[in-house]
């Protein structure tokens, strides 16, 4: 396999416009040179040495650069290996900071519904992915799910944006009080969910409703934009564009575009001084947290995707995206509704637009698509259940930052002969 910037070609030479960046990760394409070149000026120097008993200069730099970039209140980070291990190591944070600060009887997760959050058991018990967590649920931690802030599934008639987003932070103050507020530790959400359901963003308003429950009940607010963040919704974190800041947010798959492994959890100082002045230390870790080839490919992509010059592009070019598939899907008879931000954006399919019927999940045309996205030349991240784990169907679009105007046309050109030659080959 090789890449060559917003291609994957296989074996056989046959190429594939990414227009997923994989799962929401190579914001820069398959082949940044300067990247490349940072990984083995860094892998000549030093390409390891375990943090136990050294830091490295790319690990410094990076951390110094996220905080520099991150919102006031955000000040410290913390490396992981990827997205699920960043997830892992917000909840323990989020836990242990309670146990610092003398009040040890929080132990309770509110997350919310059709949400994923990671693959390891932590972030399985607070994600609300149905079809992940079966399998593992008996050994799950206790965790509690919340209707998710999904317009096009959850709007009531005649509801209001102000009225969905009060009804729904209603709904989280009353689970904090059944479950005692006091015991409660936080809230965990996707600032514009991600994989589950594909793109759904939040109402305008959500956010500063739940920031206000969370603060009366002495709860953190634990954001994740392992998918959405750093620059793929048009501003470097989702959440900037909904007027708060979380206590904790995770950030992953776009921190080094695919090209090194890692992830980062930032905190708010209060966390880190509550460890600080009590225990003295974080109770966690793994062998390549900070790891320095790869905060090195990290620090190069962040100071690219810093640059605004870049950030005027992908907002330009979310615009001509949307716009594309405004005319490709905006009165197609099975996609039932569009929505995202930017260059995250999420087609939910049904059989009727009207009553807003799904496709039945024995058809799984997700798959479908998926097959016939490749068949043209095309990768796009479909999923299937995107309703409540059974039902449903939505396609998912990431695409990499560097795409032309001809190469976002063709991403929507093929996507479109894809979805239509998928739902003509379903039975009946």
């Amino acid at each position: 396999m090789a890449g060559d910037g917003p291609y994957v070609i296989d074996r056989d030479g046959k190429r594939y416009l990414d227009a997923c960046g994989g799962a929401a990760v190579s914001c820069l394409g398959h082949s940044d040179q300067d990247v490349i070149a940072a990984i083995h000026r860094q892998s000549a120097a030093m390409p390891f040495a375990h943090t136990a008993f050294f830091t490295n200069e790319p690990m410094e730099a990076l951390a110094d650069s996220m905080v520099a970039g991150a919102p006031d209140g955000l000040d410290r980070v913390y490396f992981t290996s990827g997205g699920s291990e960043a997830m892992e190591a917000a909840l323990k944070m989020a836990r242990q900071y309670f146990i610092e600060i003398g009040e040890p009887d929080r132990a309770i997760f509110i997350a919310r519904h059709q949400s994923y959050h990671g693959n390891t058991l932590g972030a399985l018990s607070v994600g609300g992915n149905e079809w992940r967590r079966a399998p593992f649920r008996e050994i799950m931690a206790d965790s509690r799910h919340v209707t998710p802030c999904y317009a096009y599934r959850e709007r009531q008639d005649g509801e209001s944006d102000d009225a969905l987003g009060t009804r729904l932070a209603d709904e989280l103050d009353a689970e904090i009080l059944r479950a005692g507020s006091e015991r409660v530790i936080a809230f965990v959400a996707e600032t514009v969910v991600g994989a589950t359901s594909g793109a759904v963003e939040p109402v305008e308003g959500y956010f500063r409703k739940v920031r206000e429950v969370c603060d009366r009940h002495g709860v953190l607010l634990i954001l994740d934009e392992i998918m959405c963040g750093l620059g793929r919704t048009g501003s470097r974190y989702a959440f900037e564009q909904d007027g708060v800041v979380p206590d904790i947010v995770t950030v992953a798959k776009g921190l080094a575009a695919g090209y090194q492994p890692i992830g980062a959890v930032l905190m708010a100082e209060k966390i880190f001084r509550a460890f600080y002045d009590g225990s003295g230390f974080f109770q966690h870790g793994h062998t390549f947290i900070g790891h320095a080839t790869a905060c090195a490919a990290g620090l190069v992509v962040q100071e690219k995707l810093q640059s605004p010059a870049l950030m005027a592009r992908v907002k330009a070019l979310g615009a001509v995206l949307d716009e594309r598939l405004q005319d490709r899907f905006g009165n197609h008879p099975h996609v039932g509704d569009m929505r995202g931000r930017t260059f995250f954006r999420g087609l939910e399919l049904v059989r009727d637009r009207a009553t807003k019927e799904p496709f039945d999940p024995a058809h799984k045309l997700h798959a479908r698509i998926k097959a016939e996205g490749m068949a043209r030349g095309l990768m796009c991240y479909p999923g299937g259940g995107t309703i409540d784990g059974l039902r449903g169907d939505h396609i998912l679009l990431a695409p990499p930052f560097i795409l032309s105007d001809d190469d976002v046309g063709m991403v929507v050109d093929r996507l479109g002969d894809a979805v239509d030659a998928a739902i003509a080959g379903l039975p009946g």
